[in-house]
């Protein structure tokens, strides 16, 4: 039997979906169904970059729920990290945070953002996201599927 035989008789094998983030922003009223997203790689190997850029792009299509991405973090209502927060990135995360106005959410994606992931107790790591700012939402994986990451800024927008 050869290996389309083998795909016939086995049949269609699914990994399990992804679990939801539930987030607690209020942010519907907030921003009135958009979202204005400062992008930050605090420390991270890549691999979320690549999956928030398959996000926005043609397939998935984060910009047509009104989410798009700013080149400056004064445009912007939300800041996005990934990476684990090392040493040389404390200070312009604290920097940029800063620069983003006033209200706005941070939103922490893969699991080195959230937890510190492989990275957790390096010498030049600072830590997760959250032990330098305060975090509004986690989105966690290694990494997290575009699914994950276009569920998780819809829910902020509230569509």
């Amino acid at each position: 039997m050869g290996w389309l035989g083998r795909i016939r008789r086995i049949g269609r094998i699914a990994e399990q979906a992804p679990p939801r983030p539930s987030s607690t922003i209020n942010a519907p009223a907030l921003l009135r169904g958009s979202l204005q997203i400062r992008y930050l790689d605090a420390g991270s190997c890549g691999a979320c970059e690549l999956e928030i850029a398959s996000a926005f792009g043609p397939v998935y299509d984060l910009q047509r729920y009104g989410i798009s991405l700013v080149a400056s973090p004064r445009h912007a209502d939300a800041l996005l990290v990934t990476g684990v927060v090392t040493r040389n990135m404390e200070a312009p995360l604290r920097h940029t945070l800063a620069a983003v106005p006033e209200p706005r959410i941070v939103i922490a994606v893969g699991d080195c953002a959230c937890t510190g992931g492989v990275f957790a107790g390096g010498y030049g790591v600072v830590g997760p996201v959250s032990s330098v700012v305060d975090v509004d939402l986690e989105i966690p994986g290694c990494p997290p599927r575009p699914e994950q990451i276009v569920a998780a800024l819809r829910s902020i927008v509230g569509r």
